[in-house]
């Protein structure tokens, strides 16, 4: 009787472990679920969403865009220029020329928030087609006629590459600044390549490849504390070059540098932020160093000191596209627009010597 009453217990134990450990995965489970999921946007507009103050156009496929307009008024604008803002960015973003060439060269800009940043809608399914969708979709809700100039500002420019792979007939001329490159472009020499990045802070290597094998564990692994995490997002990238590390400083002294971020990422950061590092870093659908020339003038501006994008890696796309007017500034870091005096040579560039 006594072996009887011995096994039932076990058996009993037995089940009560099993449900113990059945009911640990779960919660384990329900945990590593709820971590892989970021949480729902904040939309602009919505109930408990940021407020909506910008003017917007409604896309084809529903969203809103956000943008605004500077420089002279559309209506009597010689150049119609659209500017694809950067990491952290917004619609606000501009090439800072000066007031009197803007008005000597009749010069119309509209910046917009990217998909998920500002006030745009997010994007779930953003990509590079409809990063350069978007910019063709906003050109002709704002009238801007069969062809407009289009700037892109370091991340931002894989609109830019994207717009000259899908879209080329549309522009007449743009220009990159500090463009973001994608470490895995099968274009580049694998030494060369894996050379820079591996120059590049551990954080920042680990975020690219999960950004490039693993998208779907980018949210857990920027959220996580055990492991480094990119410092391109964090906004903590070692510089050398001194009028980004002046502008730096001066933005978080006065607040600006965490006014512009808390803007950006208002409708969630998995919306803005690491869905362009999944957009730019993971796998292209094309290789930049592939295109065709263009019939119109394509121009290149790279700091000789950029913290954040090699320019031994932006040297060799410039010589494999030769037909790209490739423009190194020697005391230029990532920051382009701070180095006075530039947004006017990057207008009499792209408006004036190349047409």
């Amino acid at each position: 009787m006594a072996f009887f009453n011995s096994h039932t217990n076990n058996l009993v134990e037995g089940k009560r472990v099993g449900i113990a450990v059945a009911m640990a995965a779960a919660a384990v489970g329900s945990w590593w679920w709820k971590a892989l999921r970021p949480p729902r946007p904040r939309v602009c507009g919505s109930d408990g969403g940021p407020p909506v103050t910008a003017p917007r156009i409604r896309l084809r496929d529903g969203r809103f865009l956000a943008y605004a307009e500077s420089g002279v008024a559309r209506e009597r604008a010689r150049f119609k220029i659209v500017i694809s803002h950067g990491f952290s960015g917004s619609r606000l973003d501009s090439l800072h020329a000066s007031k009197e060439l803007i008005e000597e060269l009749g010069v119309y800009m509209v910046g917009f928030d990217r998909a998920g940043y500002g006030e745009s809608d997010p994007n779930p399914k953003r990509s590079r087609q409809s990063a350069a969708m978007d910019v063709i979709e906003l050109a002709d809700a704002l009238e801007l006629g069969p062809k407009f100039y289009l700037v892109g500002i370091s991340l931002g420019c894989h609109a830019v590459w994207a717009a000259l792979k899908y879209h080329p007939e549309r522009l007449a001329g743009a220009a990159l600044l500090s463009p973001v490159i994608n470490y895995r472009w099968p274009g580049f020499p694998r030494e060369l390549a894996t050379e820079e990045y591996r120059k590049q802070q551990s954080g920042d290597q680990w975020s690219l490849r999960v950004s490039y094998y693993a998208p779907w564990l980018l949210y857990w692994w920027m959220n996580q504390s055990w492991l480094p995490t990119s410092t391109a997002a964090k906004g903590t990238t070692p510089i050398r070059n001194r009028f980004d590390a002046q502008k730096r400083n001066e933005g978080m002294a006065d607040g600006t540098y965490e006014t512009r971020r808390r803007v950006a990422t208002q409708q969630g950061i998995h919306e803005s932020f690491y869905r362009d590092m999944m957009v730019m870093f993971g796998k292209w659908e094309f290789d930049p160093m592939d295109l065709s020339p263009t019939p119109f003038p394509v121009h290149i501006w790279q700091g000789a000191e950029d913290h954040l994008v090699p320019v031994t890696l932006q040297r060799y796309i410039s010589s494999r596209l030769s037909w790209i007017n490739y423009h190194e500034i020697a005391e230029g870091g990532h920051r382009l627009y701070v180095i006075p005096g530039l947004g006017d040579s990057v207008l009499k560039s792209l408006l004036v010597q190349s047409s």
